[in-house]
This record gives C-alpha cells, structure tokens and sequence, in this order.
C-alpha cells in the first residue's frame, strides 16, 4: 500500500520547491513474540519467558515506553533487569531528533540480545500508520501514533491460542496520554508507579528521574535565582544585541565565578566574565547560556581569590563569607572583562557525573547531597535508600533539573563504579569523566580487520616502492610497541643525502565508511595513561601489523627528500612503499651510538647524518620565529609487581628527541603543502592562533617585575625576547618564563582548508601544517593519508573525503577528543603522583612561586614537575593580615614578608586524604619562615619517621 506526502520548501534563491514523497505501508510487519501465532518468524526477540514480574501487573507483559520515558528514564531502560522491551519507531524517531546521547544508549540497548528490545516499524505498518491531523501538532500526533500501536498489540495479541498470552503496557509520564490510553483498552501506568511494584529490585527506584512535580516537591519555597527567560524571548533577544549566546564554562578553582565563551565572526571569541550565584543562574558547566551584559560602569576584573567549598553546606552565610572574599575595594582597571548574568539556558550539556555521596547527618535520610569528581560541577541532591552502602563508593549521578528555589540541582542516582582510591575504579572514572571511548572493540568491528596469517601481496606491491633495502630504522620512548614512524639518511651519487620519513600506513587496512573506520573516527586518538593505554585501533593493528617493528616487513607511506649538506630541499617525493626496519631503538640507544665514536655502522651512520641535518633545521625554524617553550613533563617509574609509582623524576630531553621531532615537522609540513595544492576546499590541515595580546599579560609582568622586558607583538618577537632573558645566578629563570608563555597559548586544532583563510602556525612560524605522521594514534592522519593517497593516484576518493562540510564536522570531533585525551592524561598523573606520595611520606623539597594569589601562592617543584597551593587563611580560623598588589603581582604577609612571582621557597609535601574524592598534594612552607605561618611538620606515623624516607 502506497502514501504520498507532500510539502514545500523554501530555496536559496527565495523560490518554493514542492517536494512529494512515498510512503509505503505493509501488513507483513510481524510483532516479535515468540507466542504470536499470526506471525511467523525464525527468530523472535520477545519471550513470555523473559517477563517481568511486576505486584501491578501480575501476568506476562512487554513494555512500550512512550517517547519521554526514553528520553529522561533511559538509565531505568539500560538496567539489566528491564527486558522484553517495544521500541516503536515513533519513539525512536523523536528520540533521535531530540538527542544524540540517548539514541545512541537506546540502539546499544536494541543491538544487546539479552536485553530482546525489538524496534516495530509502526510508521510502516498499514494498522498503526497515522495521518497528521488538521490542526494537530506534530506531538500530539505522535503521541496518538504511539497509543495506536499498543491499541494494535493489545489486541494482536489477544488472538494467541495460549491461556496466559502475554499483554503490553505503555509507559508514560503524560497524564492526558495515559486517560487516553485506558480510553480505548490499553494497560498504561506512570513510570514510577510500575518501576515501584517491581520484584526483588527496590533499588531500582534510585534510579528513576525526578519529574518537574518530584523536584518542585523536594526543593524549599523561597525564591534563590532569577527566572529562566523562555527560549522565544532569547532568541529574539540575540537577534536584537540584547543578549549573547556562548558556552559556559565554570572556574575550577572559583565556584562563584565563571566565564562566557561568545564565538563571533573569523573565530574570534569574546569572553564574558559572571560572578555570584545570581549571575551564574543555575548555568552548569558547558551549557550553551545567554548572558546579558552589563553597563560598562559595572565590569570586574576577575577573581584573585582562590575559594575552597570542601566544607561548602546549606548555609548560605558561607557564600556570603566567600563573595566578600571576592570583592576587591580597589579593582585592578587594567583587567576589567565585560561583564554580565545568564538570562536563559539555550542546551543543557549535562552528562552522567562520577563523584561521591555526602551522608546526610538526619539518621534514615533518604535525600543527600552528591559531590562530583569535577570541581566545576556544582552538588547534586539525590534521593537513595542506599546510602550506607554506597558511602566511599564512586558513583554515578544524572542531573534531572534545577528549580529556582533549590540551591542545588536534583538528579538521581545511575550506579556505582567501585571503591574510592581504587586504581582500576579512578581509571574508569577518569575515562568517564573526560568522555574517552573505552569499551572493547564491538565484533562487528573487529569483523575488518585483516584474517591471520597475513602476508604482503602482489597486488599490494602494484602502487608502492620496494624500500627493503634501505637501513631504515625507528627511535622511541621505551617499552613502545605502536611504532608509527622510522627513518633513513644516506649519501648520494652526487654528495646530497637522502632522507626519508616513513609512516605506518594504516590507512591501507582502514577503509573508509566500515565499522572500523567509523570506530576510529569516533575515538580521534589513542589515549596514554600511566600504565595503561587506551588504543584508537584494536590491538592486531596497533601494536602488530601497523607497528613498524624492526626486522619485519611493513606497509608504510614515505615522504622522501634529496638535500644537500646545507639540510635545503632539492625536491620531495611521496610514495607507499614496503619496508623492512633495521632497529628498534629507544632514544638512549640511538643517543649512545650517536656519541660512540668507535661505532660506525650503517644504522649509526644514519642516525648521525640525521642529528647533523636536525640541527641545522632546527636553527633555521629557530630563526623564523619557532618558539621554544617549557612544560614539566614526569616520567613515573613502577613496581613491576603492584603498578605503583616507585619513583617520579622529570622527562630528561636528548638530542634524539629532537632528532626525530624535526623530521616529523618537516613531513608534516611538507605532506600539508602536497594536499592542499591538490584539494584546496578540503585539506585537512591543523593550524595554532596567535594568542590575543591579553594572554600576555601575566607573562610580561612576571618579567617585568625582574626588570626584563617581553616583546609579544610577533612569535619571532617573543622567541627572541625569551632567548634574551636570563638572570646570573638563577639558571632556571628562562625555564620557569617558558613554563609562563606556554599557559599564555591557545589550543592547536585542526580545521578543513575550506572553511577557513588563516592557516597559520604560530607556535611553529610555519604558514601551513598538518598532522600526517601518527596515523596509529590520531585519526586525522588517516585522513591526511587518504587525501594524500589521491593526491599522487596510489588510491581512489570517495564523497566524504571531498564534502568540506563533513570534514568540518569530522574536525570538530577530533579537537574535542584531542582536548579531553589531554585532560585525561593529566589525570592520570596527578592521580600517580598522589599514590607516589601516599607511600613516601612526607619530602621537603625547594621551589618556586609561579602565581601569586589574593589570599594563596602557588608553587612549581621542578624535581618533580609538581604544582601545588600554600593557602595564607585557613576555615574557622583567623589567618594573618595580606596585603595583595596585582601589578607585582606580590603579596605581603602580616607586613613581614613579601612573595613575589619566581621567588625561591621551601616546602614540605604531602599527602592530604582527609577528602577521599579530592585528595591533594598538600604544600606547607618552610623557608621562609613567617611566624604564625609557616606550618611545622605535622606528627607522622611511626613508620613514616623511619630514615628510609627519602628527603
């Protein structure tokens, strides 16, 4: 049976296109159960015998949840327990177009076979289609289409042979759908109340959503934050200039103080600075908001207050202790932001959240405030019946609104990760909280990869170059096994040298389009954690036929120079080639043959010609405007048998290090070139801004206040003038300003040549860049590969490759979990360093102060790359008198003694445990000592005096 719809579309051009469409509806559409006696199928997802027992409805049943029940109670959906589940593609439709994240759990649900989800294509079939009415809103009509399908399914299965054929009850929130539902016959129930006459499960309600009329209920009655503006009102608000639209994004070490992120024209962003509940109005961290400025009289600088709510509470005295803490009598005019308070919410980014659970004092209290990992999240209130069990568990907790007269916002609890402190329980919770895919490989992925044995072929070998006999060989950190990378040199015929870069070539294994490469692109990039690593490929790629290991023959993609001595290109070839690596070194092996005068083979001969042309080319980017700049890297050393950190040193530099960093830009640099000369709309290419002069300031007063002037008008400017500034008798001075310069940058991205005019490099002085040299760690480079493989006819395209959109979109991604891999990593070291010092005791070390705050300095430990905060005021106590100067900037204690920026300090550091869930590297000073201050050596354990300690 056939239906036409038919609408009109507006054009570019101001016409109307009249568009028809057909719609074919079946009666061959079987139902799923396996008792159907009028549908016959092979093999059917719902079973009487996978019912659940239920007090409200004592017989066999399926559920059918309505749109909104899939969309808020998805965590109730998710629980093993929920099984024989309707999904009408009505709902399925809605969900999709309403969100992203809750589609995606919903087909992950569907696809798993011990859940029997089974998806019924109503809109297909001839009995439950429905047309739109007039004057029916699209909601409503879906609503309707939803109550005719389980009308059909009660009544389809009523015809079964069997005494005790199974029924089906819809679930829905909807008061007016559910009267209706009962109208013509069909069992609906509220969610809650059929979640709550569920057997053996009563936890289960835990996990329940809070309805609007839940939350209205739990909250008290006075009025904290101003109204929410309807989504109308600000949508015609931001087409005025009366409101802005931007990204929200608390301050970690603030919660009264966030900032706006208005994105405007050319990528340019302005940055809107929100103090005090008020302004911040229930805005959560990354929510798309829109503020509303305030007159120019009324802009602040931002806080130099560092406020620490471990203890924050109910009370609201606490926060007016901690705005007056924020309040300045004598602002800082130079640092005046824009200013303003969120009139609307446009998109809530809320996500299930990892934190733990703060007991109620009320003996029996059901309602408790949840404390997420992430400082920029504000509690959460929960209401569970499990509290004694989950304390000093992490737990996961799911935001379901935020009414005005709550303080907090409710949620519900989703389930437990494990115990706090837990190496594998905080692993999961970082991954989660930086939003890493980490789940095994699905087998329909694994299902790509190539079948074992595998061995090159002839007809691999039609489109490359035959490199086995070249000495190529790679150098990297230990223990490394997805070597993406080797290198070769020798001398021509006519006193050049050539020199090649050759690179895995996984894009031979990865074709575009299949699970695995869809898998890969979602991933954007293999995440390195201490002691663990998270792949972007499976296993058999990565660390195998992929892995450019020594003595093998490898697939690669070769960039291939001839230079003369001077290290100038003469020309450069790209070719897929065949290679059969000579060595596997780490960067102290190639470093010791480098240095061995009396060794002189083939590979060693190699690699010296390689430093002798690095140097050369790292002076010329030097000379261009290159930065050099400094940040603490650690290297922890494990026990073999536990996985403890046993020792943290900083990352000591070779020159190998630079050996093959310089040889991979100068691919990089060259592979951008080649692509974007043959694809000029959709070169994947990867570009660094210029920092805005205001990211510049702390970097300038910092040198400023040791009488040394920085230039920022240029990369070549402030390389220059970073060069210049050193002090005698303070050799690691240039260092701590590099570590400066480096926070004043912005983020690297990548972005689509198409859709962008500044291709600028600026921490690189290079006029384009791309990424082509790790394509087993970061999917770009596959794409780079792919453009690349066109470019010189050793592949074919395909349409994705060459839509400009798609790859913007695709560039979005890959940012996004280049940023999040990057927070993960360093989560992962600060968590290995609190285990590192939880089995150390305590150590007095030296620093240096790298801030100075309102109320606290912060410290940089160069032996172990470790940041930390003396605080100068402690809670309940009175603490000294400071007197705070931000052009120092400096802070002066009780008039005894003035910290200035770069000053030297001692300390002692510890750990402090005392908060489970953020525990922190406690720093107490000791020289200089400030009487009433300076904080002596708290009483250690007996064991921890003992002289093992290293001090």
């Amino acid at each position: 049976m056939l239906k036409s719809k038919t609408f009109v579309k507006k054009t570019r051009s101001g016409g109307v296109l009249k568009i028809v469409r057909e719609h074919y509806l079946r009666d061959d559409i079987w139902c799923g159960f396996e008792v159907c006696s009028e549908c016959k199928d092979e093999s059917p997802v719902l079973q009487r015998d996978a019912c659940i027992e239920s007090n409200l409805c004592p017989f066999p049943h399926c559920l059918i949840p309505d749109t909104n029940v899939v969309l808020h109670q998805i965590d109730i959906l998710e629980d093993p327990l929920i099984r024989n589940v309707i999904i009408l593609q009505t709902v399925l439709q809605e969900v999709r177009h309403r969100s992203a994240p809750v589609y995606k759990r919903i087909k992950d649900a569907i696809h798993d076979k011990e859940k029997r989800f089974y998806t019924f294509t109503n809109e297909h079939h001839r009995e439950t289609f429905v047309e739109r009415e007039q004057g029916e809103s699209a909601n409503d009509r879906n609503d309707r289409a939803i109550r005719v399908a389980a009308k059909w399914y009660t009544e389809h299965l009523s015809k079964s042979p069997s005494d005790s054929e199974p029924k089906v009850v819809l679930l829905t929130n909807d008061r007016a759908n559910k009267e209706k539902a009962e109208q013509i016959g069909v069992i609906s129930y509220r969610c809650e109340e059929y979640i709550k006459s569920l057997i053996g499960n009563p936890e289960l309600v835990d996990r329940l959503a809070l309805t609007s009329d839940d939350q209205n209920e739990i909250s008290g009655s006075k009025l904290l934050f101003p109204e929410h503006l309807p989504l109308s009102k600000i949508q015609a608000g931001i087409k005025s200039g009366a409101f802005l639209q931007g990204s929200f994004r608390a301050n970690t070490d603030n919660y009264l103080e966030a900032t706006v992120f208005i994105l405007g024209e050319g990528d340019k962003t302005t940055e809107v600075l929100l103090q005090g509940l008020q302004n911040l109005n229930r805005a959560v961290h990354q929510d798309v908001v829109a503020v509303e400025l305030f007159p120019k009289e009324q802009w602040v600088a931002p806080s130099s207050v560092v406020l620490q709510d471990d203890q924050q509470n109910d009370e609201d005295t606490e926060e007016e202790e901690a705005e007056k803490k924020m309040e300045n009598p004598v602002p800082d005019t130079t640092m005046l932001k824009p200013t303003g308070r969120v009139v609307g919410i446009i998109k809530r980014n809320w996500r299930p959240f990892c934190g733990m659970l703060n007991q109620s004092q009320i003996k029996e209290a059901t309602r408790h405030l949840f404390t997420p990992a992430d400082r920029r999240i504000p509690r959460i209130r929960i209401e569970t019946r499990q509290a004694s069990t989950l304390m000093g568990q992490r737990i996961i907790v799911a935001i379901d609104g935020w009414p005005r007269t709550s303080r907090y916002p409710n949620g519900h609890f989703v389930r437990s990760l494990g115990g706090a402190g837990d190496k594998e329980t905080e692993t999961e919770v970082l991954l989660l909280e930086h939003d890493v895919p980490h789940q095994p490989f699905s087998q329909t992925v694994l299902s790509f990869l190539p079948k074992m044995p595998w061995t090159i072929t002839e007809e691999d070998m039609k489109v490359r170059a035959d490199l086995r006999h070249l000495c190529v060989c790679s150098v990297d950190p230990p223990g490394c096994t997805d070597i993406d990378d080797a290198l070769h040199c020798y001398e021509l015929e006519n006193g050049n040298l050539e020199v090649g870069v050759h690179i895995a070539d996984v894009s031979h294994f990865i074709r575009p389009g299949n699970a695995l490469d869809q898998e890969a692109a979602n991933r954007g990039t293999t995440v390195y954690l201490c002691g663990k690593r998270i792949d972007m490929v499976p296993e058999l790629l990565s660390s195998n036929l992929c892995s450019l290991r020594s003595n093998v023959e490898r697939l690669a993609f070769s960039c291939i120079w001839e230079m003369n001595n001077n290290a100038e290109i003469i020309n450069t070839r790209f070719t897929k080639s065949v290679i059969n690596s000579k060595a596997s070194l780490t960067y102290a092996e190639a470093q010791m043959r480098i240095d061995d005068s009396s060794m002189n083979d083939e590979i060693t001969k190699s690699l010296r010609g390689l430093n002798t042309l690095a140097k050369m080319l790292k002076s010329r980017r030097i000379e261009k405007g290159a930065l050099t700049l400094s940040s603490p890297e650690v290297r922890f050393h494990m026990d073999s048998e536990t996985h403890d950190p046993i020792d943290l040193q900083t990352k000591e530099l070779k020159d190998t290090n630079s050996l093959v960093e310089e040889f991979m830009l100068l691919a990089n640099i060259s592979v951008a070139q080649k692509i974007y000369e043959e694809f000029s709309e959709c070169a994947l290419l990867r570009k660094h801004p210029a920092p805005p002069p205001s990211n510049y300031d702390i970097l300038i007063k910092a040198a400023k206040s040791k009488n040394l002037m920085i230039r920022t008008d240029s990369a070549k400017a402030l390389a220059d003038s970073l060069n210049e500034a050193t002090l005698e008798n303070f050799s690691y001075f240039n260092t701590l300003l590099r570590i400066l310069a480096t926070r004043c940058m912005m983020q690297a991205v990548y972005f689509c040549s198409g859709m962008d005019s500044d291709f600028h490099h600026y921490g690189l002085a290079s006029p384009i860049y791309t990424h082509f040299t790790s394509p087993i760690r970061r999917y770009s480079d596959i794409i780079v590969h792919r453009l690349l493989a066109v470019a010189i006819n050793a592949d074919s395209t395909y349409p994705d490759l060459m839509d400009k959109h798609k790859q913007a979109a695709l560039c979005n991604n890959l940012n996004y979990r280049h940023k999040m891999a990057q927070y993960a990593q360093r989560t992962s070291v600060a968590f290995h360093t609190q285990l590192f010092f939880k089995n150390k005791g305590i150590l007095n070390e030296e620093g240096f102060i790298l801030f100075v705050r309102k109320n606290a300095i912060i410290i940089l430990i160069p032996k172990f790359g470790l940041e930390g905060t003396v605080f100068f005021e402690k809670k309940d106590k009175p603490g000294p008198r400071l007197t705070f100067d931000s052009e120092g900037p400096s802070l002066t204690i009780e008039d005894q003694h003035t910290f200035h920026i770069f000053d030297k300090v001692k300390v002692n550091i510890s750990l402090d445990s005392s908060n489970i869930q953020h525990q922190k590297i406690r720093m107490a000073l000791l020289e200089p000592v400030i009487p009433g201050v300076s904080v002596p050596l708290p009483e250690l354990e007996p064991e921890a005096k003992k002289p093992k300690l290293d001090r």
